[in-house]
């Protein structure tokens, strides 16, 4: 079978080099395009990548392939979508706002922007969670007359807490919930970003929009589709983001009220069970498990946890009932927000809709 050929949009930065580690050597999918902005436009991306003293800022473990950073890189502005099968773009919402809508125009576009997370005939997937969702996809072809699409992820924060969520609302409902969060340095970029005066010896207790973003998401991709929108999930999500001295790997302190009676050990097995379904397509992206449990006290810890199953485990622990709230659960969870929560969860995506026929056809 041959391979469908992709670009990422915003190659050159940090979210847009997650995407190359997450494609290189892809068996289904393979890059074509690197795009950036007009002052890389024309480079070797390798040589994009580069300071005037002649530093290599690629900020990914995996190793740079030579391969991809003898490729050109092309004006993201100039790109032309016709003949790829899938766009990813990891751009700032401003310019994704003019951008996507042209590319979309006439080929699948997968998001890490805000720009259009919000819109009602946009869907936002957590591979596992809400592929029921998929059918806004024709409304948004519809409402907008193009041949491709916009599909966003979530904001990594929120990937965490709405997948450990999804299997509790589905066996119990869920009708409350509190979050706190201690979130790692790359979740805010390399610039601006978080300076290291900053952070070192420090928790920051505020990050700009993100609460907001955290429980709007949350309760859109819990939510039902019902005709031509989605109705987002009857319950509240409170949530407190602080940024914490981690280089990856997002953990959340939940507290959750239940609409049902639920034991510890239910619980535990419906997130232990939780995407069988998916799982068992064996899709090259995919974990072994979407949640690990672990019954250590003191886990999960970023340093330990987040790279489960190549990052794209989300580790929960701590599970136990919490007193304060009826029908009240608590947990601590870990999840790698540029693994799972941005460039590979967005593959991930890409390959599911690939299964539905989305893309590549």
């Amino acid at each position: 079978m041959s391979k469908i050929p992709v670009a990422i949009v915003g190659a050159t930065g940090l979210a847009g080099q997650q995407f190359v580690a997450a494609l290189a050597g892809h068996p289904e999918l393979v890059i074509t395009q690197l795009c950036a902005s007009a002052r890389s436009a024309g480079k070797r991306y390798g040589e994009a990548l580069r300071d005037d003293r002649g530093a290599l800022h690629w900020y990914c473990q995996e190793p740079l392939p030579d391969v991809i950073a003898a490729m050109p890189v092309v004006d993201a502005e100039a790109l032309d979508p016709k003949g790829l099968g899938c766009i990813f773009t990891a751009i700032e919402a401003e310019p994704a706002r003019v951008l996507e809508p042209r590319y979309a125009a006439e080929t699948p576009v997968i998001s890490t922007a805000s720009a259009f997370r919000y819109d009602d005939d946009v869907p936002v997937f957590i591979p596992g969670v809400n592929h029921d969702h998929t059918r806004l996809i024709d409304v948004q072809r519809r409402n907008r007359g193009w041949r491709g699409f916009i599909s966003p992820g979530p904001n990594c924060t929120t990937v965490g807490l709405a997948l450990t969520l999804a299997p509790l609302h589905a066996a119990f409902g869920v009708r409350r919930v509190i979050m706190t969060s201690m979130q790692s340095c790359s979740g805010a970029g390399r610039s601006p970003g978080v300076v290291a005066l900053d952070i070192i010896d420090n928790v920051v207790p505020f990050i700009p929009k993100e609460e907001d973003k955290v429980q709007i998401e949350t309760r859109k991709i819990l939510g039902a589709l019902a005709g031509d929108r989605i109705t987002p999930a009857d319950f509240p999500v409170s949530c407190t983001c602080t940024r914490v001295p981690v280089l990856e790997g997002h953990t959340e302190a939940v507290f959750v009220e239940l609409a049902r009676p639920a034991t510890v050990d239910a619980a535990r097995a419906a997130m232990a069970g939780f995407g069988a379904e998916l799982l068992a397509q064996g899709l090259p992206s995919a974990p072994r498990r979407l949640i690990a449990i672990s019954d250590d006290p003191y886990r999960p810890q970023p340093r330990l946890d987040r790279d489960a199953d190549g990052g794209m485990a989300t580790t929960v622990g701590r599970l136990r009932e919490d007193p304060a709230l009826p029908n009240g659960l608590k947990y601590v969870l870990v999840s790698h927000n540029t693994k799972m929560g941005a460039a590979k969860g967005a593959v991930l995506t890409a390959e599911i809709l690939m299964r539905k026929g989305y893309i590549g056809k």
